[in-house]
């Protein structure tokens, strides 16, 4: 869809972007033809896609014969697909808020990918809500904000580093594909974009362990310039902390930067284990 097609559409249907929850329109052919070329959906498969807008890159997964549930936020953009898709036996839509879904609600126990243009506005809790349920996306192919692209590879010690890292960090393995100019979208975004791959991880923590790191991952970030035992501490008795980060040979003095996904959920497991047995 062209720029002027793109306009009159909007202008049928009384529809002006939003700023505020990052509607930008893909509007580039070339960028289009590498999503589905990276992704490849297939014949049959679930996939989900947040935010189809006005159905460019739906109409080419449903090309190819995939099951595509599509969310959109917007009613006027959400009749518009309807109207559209029409008729298409592989096509189910939802109008709602992709950051409130159930996704284990919605495909059950069935597999499924995500392949989408992520609105920048609801990146960040869509990928924490959709990736930590009982039935994550099996990969994830998404345009996305460049800054929610970093804070996703982000490595231990940078500023992008955060909360939403490590939690990604303990399922998924994180690919940047491609930056992608402002010019591809319309209107164009004050911001760059990216494409990154998201593979779930064949084996993947206890969730005992998962849930007791995400608190620990919680409370350090909260505060993430102040030191990380005193703030964890809160949560669990002072000594076992301490030996924990002892065994972990975590300096005493270390932020919430300093501990990578991968500390964070082994002393998750160390504190664990010592409940279960506290003689040890």
């Amino acid at each position: 869809m062209k720029k002027a097609e793109l306009s009159a559409l909007f202008k049928r249907l009384d529809f002006h972007p939003s700023r505020r929850l990052g509607q930008n329109f893909l509007l580039d052919g070339n960028l289009l033809d590498a999503m589905l070329k990276h992704s490849a959906p297939r014949a049959g498969e679930e996939v989900l896609e947040v935010g189809p807008g006005a159905g460019v890159l739906t109409e080419r997964l449903l090309a190819s014969g995939c099951h595509l549930t599509a969310i959109e936020l917007d009613h006027r953009l959400a009749d518009w697909l309807a109207e559209r898709f029409a008729g298409q036996a592989n096509f189910r839509l939802l109008q709602a808020d992709a950051c409130k879904v159930d996704y284990a609600e919605l495909f059950g126990a069935r597999p499924f990918r995500c392949i989408a243009n992520l609105p920048y506005s609801c990146s960040s809790v869509f990928l924490a809500r959709a990736c930590s349920g009982s039935n994550p996306p099996q990969e994830l192919y998404i345009l996305l904000q460049k800054e929610m692209g970093s804070r996703l590879l982000a490595g231990v010690g940078s500023k992008e580093y955060g909360a939403l890292s490590a939690r990604l960090a303990w399922r998924y393995e994180s690919k940047l594909l491609r930056d992608v100019p402002p010019q591809v979208f319309f209107p164009e975004p004050e911001v760059q974009s990216c494409f990154v791959k998201m593979s779930l991880k064949k084996r993947l923590p206890q969730a005992t362990s998962l849930e007791l790191a995400e608190k620990l991952v919680a409370r350090a970030f909260s505060q993430r310039r102040k030191i990380s035992l005193r703030l964890l501490q809160s949560l669990l008795p002072q000594a076992d902390m301490s030996r924990a980060f002892a065994e972990l040979e975590l300096h005493e003095e270390s932020r919430a930067e300093h501990i990578s996904p991968a500390q964070y959920l082994t002393l998750a497991e160390l504190l664990l284990a010592k409940q279960k047995n506290p003689m040890k």
